[in-house]
């Protein structure tokens, strides 16, 4: 302030009429007169210091700026020399003056360098109301600097810091129109946003909520900084819990402006439905465990010796058979084993029925021979109890269960053809190979273990169509599932007849009901507890209840009262006038009932009020 102001003492008599004009350095005599000091002269100590002259200035600048004619830029230097005191308030004041304030007042000297912080700052924020003002100090890189360093720094829960950050955030308000965001991976203390939705959520300041909350409209509403909107922010979340309280048409007004700069945003428009505080359903699962398995299971076959293969293998000498025969049966694989008994037998099954004509190998042999045929096979014997000995490397070769849907079932099954790649194809080699080249003009069907009768060659034809599969799967039913419900855990699937399987549970025994996510706010609960005032004074019962004594052993029944117990109770029942306040509170309840139903609070305890007072007013429409 002293680079614009000279530094001269201003005169205690001088009237309201000077406003705005600069005094002169007089001071008042004794005598009356008036002693004028030169500059060769050398004044008296003045009873005033430098800070006199600043709260001179910062007053009658609060007094200017309070007008449309105030522009900023019209003294020059006047924006920086502002913000000298409030970034002293935000460097090192705010924390001095706490200290002290914690146990005693501050002091003089102290109270006014916070006022000259306050008042610097309200005459920002007041200039910043005139268009070309806010425009300047949006530019301003201090001014900018300033806000974040408050915003970042200060505590709002202190009642000291409460006006500045107040004139802080109306000073962003007036300039966050135009102000562009740094982008979600900057640095926090480079943006106000997250300061602000604490503020807005956590503030008990009602003025700083509505202050936050403002801001936070305006500097999202501009497009380019849309991309800062979350569903999880934590003002979206107060402004949800406030519309409750519409007796405060200013903080629900502000509340549904900052919900509405979310849902201009498409992709927060859904994500508000799915808000963790929008009232959700709750359930409970009253079925057992559910255990599926799917509908169509692709199951992989071990593969079997053709009748073509055996046939090409048998001729072979050893050990060239149980190369070959290894080839066909088997397939590498690094985790896969077998035991050393299955190993064996599979090969001792396919050729000992030509042991009288060929030599068969011995266990030993055969178990060998694996690491010659696969070399990263090899045979090794697990520790136990029990010992195990297995093939480790190697696994059977598997048929592909789509190609089998294609074989050739004719001649019971026992037809050499390969499988087709279509029905199509197979259909047209049943035709020429088995049926339009039989010389009878009947026959019988010799698919698999199908006993047809026997019929012409044309009826055959359309019969053979039964017993192909069909080239489109049959179309399940919309609300049919991919999967089956097993009675049990292990159940075994597939069976031969499913409908012997036991009735399994329920896939789905949720009771749905709605569920409330958040407590109510404290006016909401001060309105229940009236409400429930009102019910207990309703429906107060004026009938004795059937007393509990010697005479009754337990059992309620018939009492014989005395006339002083009849008295008390003609007295209990009231005047006429009460029980007419008690018939008009019943049928208040009564018509609110409908009201009642729809209450739902999180509490249990408060929650077990309402079904009370909803059962009441059903028993009086009775």
């Amino acid at each position: 302030m002293t680079a614009i102001y000279p530094q001269t003492v201003p005169n205690r008599a001088m009237t309201a009429s000077t406003v705005g004009s600069r005094p002169s350095a007089v001071q008042p005599r004794p005598n009356g007169g008036i002693r004028r000091y030169t500059k060769q002269q050398d004044a008296p100590l003045s009873p005033f210091t430098i800070d006199s002259e600043v709260a001179w200035a910062l007053d009658r600048l609060c007094r200017l700026c309070n007008n449309e004619q105030f522009v900023l830029r019209a003294i020059p230097g006047l924006t920086n020399a502002l913000h000298e005191w409030p970034e002293w308030y935000i460097r090192t004041g705010a924390k001095e003056l706490a200290q002290t304030t914690a146990l005693f007042s501050l002091s003089p000297e102290q109270e006014r360098k916070r006022r000259h912080a306050l008042e610097s700052l309200f005459i920002l924020r007041n200039a910043a109301v005139n268009e070309p003002n806010a425009a300047e100090l949006a530019a301003h890189l201090p001014t900018r600097h300033m806000i974040l360093c408050a915003l970042h720094t200060l505590e709002p829960d202190s009642d000291a810091n409460t006006e500045f950050l107040l004139y802080v955030i109306e000073l962003l308000h007036s300039i966050a129109g135009t102000a562009v965001l740094p982008p979600p991976d900057a640095p926090v203390e480079a943006s106000p946003l997250l300061p602000l939705q604490n503020i807005a959520r956590h503030s008990s300041n009602r003025t700083l909520m509505i202050a936050s909350l403002a801001t936070l409209t305006t500097m999202l509403s501009n497009p380019a900084n849309m991309v800062h909107l979350t569903p999880d922010s934590p003002a979206l979340e107060i402004s949800i819990r406030v519309l409750p309280l519409i007796l405060d048409r200013l903080l629900v007004d502000t509340a549904l402006n900052y919900i509405y700069a979310h849902l201009s945003y498409p992709p927060m428009m859904k994500a508000f439905l799915l808000h963790p505080d929008m009232q959700g359903d709750g359930f409970f699962d009253i079925g057992a465990p559910v255990y599926t398995v799917p509908a169509q299971m692709v199951s992989s076959m071990d593969h079997e010796l053709t009748k073509e293969e055996l046939d090409n293998l048998v001729p072979m000498p050893e050990p060239q058979r149980c190369y070959e025969w290894m080839r066909t049966m088997f397939v590498s694989k690094p985790d896969g084993e077998l035991t050393q008994v299955d190993f064996w037998n599979l090969y001792r099954d396919a050729f000992t029925p030509f042991q009288d004509r060929y030599t068969l190998l011995v266990a030993s042999d055969v178990i060998k021979n694996v690491s010659v045929v696969f070399p990263q096979a090899q045979a090794m014997v697990l520790p136990g109890p029990p010992q195990r000995f297995i093939v480790r490397g190697v696994d059977r070769r598997k048929e592909n269960p789509t190609n089998e849907a294609y074989k050739c079932q004719w001649d019971r099954s026992e037809c050499s053809a390969n499988s087709f790649v279509s029905t199509g194809d197979l259909y047209e080699h049943v035709l020429q190979d088995h049926i339009n080249t039989h010389e009878d003009p009947e026959l019988s069907c010799l698919w698999a273990s199908c006993s047809h009768p026997s019929h012409s060659k044309s009826q055959m034809r359309a019969h053979v169509l039964t017993h192909l599969p069909s080239m489109q799967p049959t179309p399940r039913h919309p609300l049919q599932s991919d999967t089956i419900t097993l009675p049990a855990v292990g159940y075994p699937h597939p069976i031969s007849d499913p409908t012997t399987r036991p009735p399994p549970p329920l896939r789905s025994a949720k009771v749905t009901y709605l569920r409330p996510v958040i407590d109510p706010p404290s006016g909401s609960l001060t309105a229940l507890l009236c409400i429930r005032l009102m019910f207990r004074a309703s429906f107060a019962s004026s009938d004795a209840a059937p007393r509990v004594d010697e005479n009754h052993f337990g059992f309620p029944g018939i009492v014989e009262e005395s006339d002083e117990q009849e008295n008390a109770e003609e007295r209990s029942r009231g005047t006429e006038s009460e029980k007419e306040g008690e018939r008009r509170g019943r049928k208040a309840f009564i018509g609110v009932r409908h009201m009642l139903e729809e209450v739902r609070i999180r509490d249990e305890t408060l929650m077990s009020w309402i079904p009370e007072m909803v059962d009441a007013g059903l028993s009086g429409t009775t």
